[in-house]
This record gives C-alpha cells, structure tokens and sequence, in this order.
C-alpha cells in the first residue's frame, strides 16, 4: 500500500450493518460500548477482573474494519501471549465474517520479527537472522566464558543470561549500561558486550533483542519508524499493566503518529515485577498521553457479590493504583470462607474434604482449584489427593517428584538406599559439576557393559587401576567415599535429618543457593519439603517405594482433574470453587518480595492475593496454618495480614483468632521401619556440662536437659536443641 493510498484513508468510517457484529453490541454495558465507539485519540481501558477486556478488545477491533476506518494493515494490536492472539483472531473473524487478511495482530516479539525481517540490513544483519531460544542462549555464553577463563562456578551462565535479559528488558544495549559496581555485574557487562559481537557475526538474535533492535532502529532511521507511524492508524494493547520498559518505550514512538492508541489493562493485576514488568507504564499513561480518555470497566460478570466484596476491600489498601470497584447483578452467594488449621496436612484434608463433597454434589473437578505462593506448598495436597484416589494437575509446571530437583534429590536418596542403582549413579555422579567429564563416563558405561557389573562396581573396581587419573579419578573417590559413609548412617540417622546432611555434603543444597536465576529459591524450597516429606516416614527405603507407588497411581488419570497451581499461574483462569491456602506471614506476602522491595513487594503481593480472590466463581476458601515445618523444624506462624484487610460483612470465618482456638490434630505415626529401632542412651547418662558430640553440629556441652531432648552450646555452631538419641558422650 501506497504512502499517497494511507492518507486517502477515510477517517470518518461508514455505518455497520453485519448482524453478528451488531447482535454482540447488544450485549454489551454502556462502559464497554464507549471503550468501543471513542475510535479517536489516547485511551485507556481500566478492564477489573471479570470485566469483558477481552470481548471490548475484539469488538473494537471489529468495529474499525467494519466502519472503513482502517484497512486491516492499518491496524496494530499486540499481546503478550500466541494463545492471545490466536483467540483474538478467532473473535475477529467470526465478528466481521472471515478472516482480516493483513491484519497486524501478535505478541510484541512476533510483530518485531517481522519488523526485523524487513530492515535486517540496516541494523547489520541478513533478513534470515537466526532466533536463538534458551538452550542456544546458554551455550553461547557458556563459550564466552570458557573462552574469557571465567570461573562459570563464581559466575554461573544462567544466570549471566539472566542479567542480559533484564538489561535487555529495560532497553540498555552494553553502551547504555550504567558502569557495573560488583565484580559480578563486571563480569555480567564484560560478556555482554561480547555475547552481542558473537551474535551479530552469527547473524543471530535472541528473544530480548527483537524489540531492542526494533528499538534502535526507529530511533537511529527516522524515515523507517515515519512509515509505520503512518501506517498504523489505530494501536491496540492488550495486558498493557505486563509491559516493561523496552515494550513501553517501543510503543510510544508507533504511537506518536496517529496518537490513537488503546491500551486495554488492570493496575490491581499487575503481577509479574520479578520479571520485568513496569505497573508504573500503565499509572502515568495520562502524563505520557496527554488528552488521555480513561474508561473504568466495573461490572463484574464472573464472580458473587462477596467475592467481589472481598476483593475489593483487599485492593483499596494498595496506594499505587487508579482505583475501581467491582460490581455485579448477581445476587449475594457464598461468603468468602477463612479457616485456620494446625499445620499444612490438616490443611490438605480440609480442602480435599471440602473437594470431595462438592464433587459428590455434582461440582465438576475441573471446575475446582488449589492456588498456593509457591511451588512446594503442593506436594502435601497431591499426597492427599492420591490417598483419596481423587484426580487432579499441577498446571504450570511437572508434579512435585517429576521436579528436576527432587529427581536429583531422589537419585541421591536411592544411590545410598540401593548402591548397585546405575540410573541414580549416573544422575548424581556430576550434579553438582565435580570435573567428571563425559569421557570419564563413557570409559565406566563401557567397562560397566564389559563385564555385566553396576556402575557403582565398575567405578569402584577402575579406582584400582590406571584407566582414570587426575581430577575425575579424585573425584570419583570422593563420591564413592561419601555415598559409603552416608549409607553407614542409615540406621543411625532420623530419615530427614539423613537426607539433609546428603544434600548439603554433596553440595547439592549450595548449589542452588548459589544460582541466582529467579527459579533458584523455589527450588531450594522444594528441597525443603522434600526433606520434610522424608521425615514422615520410618525410613528412606520406605520413602522411595511411597515415591515409586505414587508416580505410578498419578498415570491414566482422566480429563476431570482437580487444578493445583501457582496464583502466577492462576492469572486469566475461572473456576467455580477455589481454594486459597497458606496465607501465613512469610509465605502469603513472602518474605522474599518484601525483603527486596519493600512497600512495592508488599503491594505486589496484595495485588497477587487480589488475582486469586477473583479467579472464583462462586466460593473462594482460605487457608492458613498455625505451623509450618521449615528446614524440618516446626515454626508458629501468624495469618497473613490480608485477611485482616478483607471486610468482615464479606467473610465467614472459623479459628480466625476471637474465641476461636487450634485444636491440636493427634500426630500420626510414622510408617512401619525396615531398620531397627534405636537404643538410646539412657536418660540418666546425661549431667549438665557434660561433654557430648553431634554427627552434624559436633562438640559441645550441655547447657539444659529438657525430657528427651537436650540443649546444647555447640563449639561451632551454637545454641541447639537435639534429641537424646542421636548425642554421643565423649568424657
């Protein structure tokens, strides 16, 4: 099309007579219909939850072909997500009769790419550029490390990458980049500047740079972005609260054009910080745009009153937002149901009792979700659920024991449980990194083959001999040592406190605490659990064949399933009944969160918990527990200060403080022993100030004997409580 065609473009469009398109405008409340009739200038569509953002979306889009305003190359209209987009193309072209052919509809990285694909040349680079995804990513800046002699354990390449990414985010190629201060951020900004050399001689790019390039060129050819300003009389913006900074400032350039720009977005839904989005982009978009429209859709079509109630009250503590409030037509319904409970198995009975009598009802069990803060909070749910025979998913992510790092924590277990396990050997032998290269295993799977023994026998029976020297034959005998010596402890050790002490001794635990990409502390969380899974039972071989009876139960299940997820996760869905648990201080806001960015964590964090609320349909029930077992120890917790923020009138509440107290659940036995008991030592063996020793925390004295439990000033690690049984007396 023409530059001379683009101006000829009536701007005062034409009457729609389609049937479909004017049957679905019936449908819509006076605020959505003026979100879709004010075509001309800035505007912002406030969309609450619930609200019909995506319906306002499709429909205005339709309208602007329909009228003639705009051809459909004339219109941009961007997402975040394929499946977005996709199901926004479906609306599209059931709305105006068949597809838009021309139509500028995607996610900000495919628009880029064709963008890209255009003016390669400018920015260097052939039009058939390459698109490195993670995998390629990470074996590039791997090279650079190796080839720069950087220690990739003091500077691991996730998460390098990582920090790229965000520079990225943020729009600041290496010349932007403030000067680093640490020597990481050093190292960060020295393989940067190289990792973009390498790329570019590769003619490739990775997902960060299709809008940052796109950036660099219409900031440094101004003719280019003149001919998609011109182009583009109408911009569309979906998720606009998710934007970072890169795609904020991509969009006010394409925007200075025309100046008719749509951003479609909820300020109490902005939720994905850690990773880059800005809720500041959508709080100035007045200032950035000024004349700006802004339109508030209020009315709720998913939730109850209560629902809504609850909600609304929780997000009118947050300072930085626009403000709205929920409505709708819908008569009362549930109140929202708050419970305490003991500790984190009786929340997982209550809820699944709760599953099991609206499933017995009618309810559908896809009609039903568990939304926690994070990721370990599921497994004690699936063990429930599993006891019960009651189906469910882990949407976002593998179940708890097909996670990468309880595989790897299970493969230790196993190793020490079972020395003749080839597949456990192979997985832990170099995880972490301890300098067993790939030829070092090659040598021991084919003298394993050769003569019909274990891998553990063949590593054991090649230390004897020259087929292995230097750093993988010492490495190799430090972990057979350590598997030997754990392996002793079997029947010396409480179960958990075993798997602990083979997680932290094998380097396993500091790994991931020394990884700083953003999966890193879940993971270390789920370690935590996974440890406190153990201790439930008699002993680590019963551990494994529970674990073994349990990834076998979860096959063929069928498609009506109960729904386990992160709230991250939990963003766009709808169900009938959701369950909201764990809203302790420390987990539900995390600590986390509010540790690193203080007031705007917190907000973040209440803006999460308004997410969750409002993803039920007609009953939301929270939880919260009076303890949680943290690194195996039991720690009182306090209800999440969001349930004091949730009105009253909209609540039902039971052992929520008041007259109400925690009735303390029996403990359940632990699983029948393979091993024989302990003989502890006799209770009246122990004196004050005798000396003693720990296997884990060593030498120290006794300060205090308390039942069958001792206090004890260790000489390096402090004041600590231990049991009896595990105390050796050493004068």
């Amino acid at each position: 099309m023409t530059l001379a065609q683009l101006k000829n473009m009536p701007s005062t469009g034409q009457e729609i007579t389609n049937p479909v398109f004017l049957e679905q405008l019936k449908t819509l409340n006076p605020a959505q219909r003026q979100a879709i009739e004010l075509t001309e200038g800035p505007l912002l569509v406030l969309a609450g939850a619930g609200t019909g953002k995506t319906r306002v979306l499709t429909t205005r889009l339709s309208a602007l072909l329909l009228s003639h305003k705009a051809w459909p190359s004339q219109v941009l209209a961007v997402t975040f997500t394929n499946k977005a987009a996709l199901e926004m193309r479906e609306r599209v072209a059931s709305l105006i009769g068949g597809p838009a052919e021309g139509l500028w509809l995607g996610t900000f990285h495919s628009v880029c790419v064709r963008i890209l694909r255009r003016h390669a040349e400018l920015l260097g680079l052939q039009s058939s550029f390459t698109i490195l995804d993670t995998d390629d990513q990470l074996r590039l800046i791997k090279q650079i490390i190796k080839a720069e002699e950087l220690d990739d354990k003091k500077f691991p390449p996730r998460v390098l990458a990582s920090i790229i990414s965000r520079w990225k985010d943020r729009a600041l190629p290496p010349e932007k980049v403030s000067p680093p201060a640490s020597d990481f951020e050093k190292a960060a900004f020295h393989v940067y500047k190289i990792y973009q050399d390498r790329l570019k001689v590769l003619n490739a790019v990775d997902f960060g740079d299709l809008i940052l390039l796109c950036l660099k060129l219409f900031t440094e050819h101004s003719d280019v972005l003149a001919q998609y300003t011109t182009q583009f009389h109408y911009i569309l913006v979906d998720e606009y609260q998710d934007t970072n900074v890169a795609q904020y400032l991509w969009l006010r350039l394409l925007a200075q054009g025309s100046g008719n720009i749509c951003c479609v977005g909820d300020d109490d839904q902005s939720i994905y910080g850690w990773r880059g989005a800005e809720v500041g982009n959508i709080l100035r978009f007045e200032k950035d745009f000024p004349g700006a429209t802004i339109i508030r859709l209020e009315q709720n079509y998913r939730s109850n009153a209560h629902i809504l109630g609850a909600a609304s009250g929780l997000i009118a503590q947050n300072a930085s937002r626009f403000g709205k409030t929920l409505w709708t037509e819908q008569d009362g319904g549930e109140k929202v149901r708050i419970q305490g409970v003991w500790d984190g198995e009786e929340e997982a009975r209550v809820v699944a009792d709760e599953v099991e009598s609206l499933h017995r009802k009618g309810n559908f069990l896809n009609q039903m979700a568990i939304l926690v803060r994070a990721g370990f909070q599921t497994r004690e749910f699936e063990e429930r659920f599993i006891t019960l025979g009651v189906p469910y998913r882990v949407v976002g992510g593998p179940r708890f024991y097909e996670r990468l790092e309880i595989r790897d924590a299970l493969a230790y277990m196993r190793i020490v449980v079972q020395p003749n396990d080839s597949l456990a050997f192979e997985r832990i032998v170099n995880t972490p990194k301890r300098g067993i290269g790939t030829s070092t295993l090659q040598v021991l799977h084919q003298y394993a083959r050769y003569e019909e023994v274990s891998l553990t026998e063949a590593t054991l029976r090649l230390m004897e001999t020259d087929e292995i020297r230097g750093k993988a034959k010492t490495a190799l005998q430090g972990i057979l040592y350590d598997i030997d010596r754990w392996r002793k402890q079997l029947n010396i050790l409480e179960p958990g406190e075993l798997a602990r002490l083979i997680l932290d001794e094998s380097g396993y635990t500091g790994m991931w605490q020394a990884d700083k990409s953003p999966e890193a502390p879940g993971r270390l969380e789920n370690l935590k659990e996974f440890v406190n899974a153990i201790d439930e039972f008699e002993s680590i071989g019963n551990f494994l064949e529970h674990v073994s009876l349990v990834m076998e139960n979860t096959r063929g299940t069928g498609s009506d399933m109960v729904s386990i997820m992160t709230l991250h996760s939990a963003k766009g869905l709808e169900f009938d009944s959701v369950f909201l648990a764990g809203w302790e201080e420390g987990l539900f806001p995390h600590q986390r969160a509010l540790g690193e960015t203080g007031k705007a964590g917190l907000e973040e964090e209440r803006r999460l918990a308004y997410v969750g609320l409002t993803r039920a349909r007609q009953r939301a029930m929270i939880t919260f527990a009076a303890n949680r077992r943290v690194h195996n120890q039991w720690q009182s917790s306090f209800p999440s200060r969001f349930i004091d923020e949730l009105p009253l009138e909209h609540t039902e509440r039971l052992n929520v403080g008041g007259n109400h107290t925690f009735i303390r659940r029996t403990p359940q036995p632990k699983l029948q022993a393979l091993k024989e008991p302990y003989r502890p030592i006799k209770e009246d063996a122990f004196r004050l100030h005798q000396r003693v020793f720990h296997i884990k925390f060593g030498y120290g004295h006794i300060i205090a004997l308390e039942g069958d439990k001792l206090e004890i000033n260790f000489d390096h690690t402090g004041i600590k409580k231990v049991m009896k049984s595990f105390v050796e007396i050493t004068e």
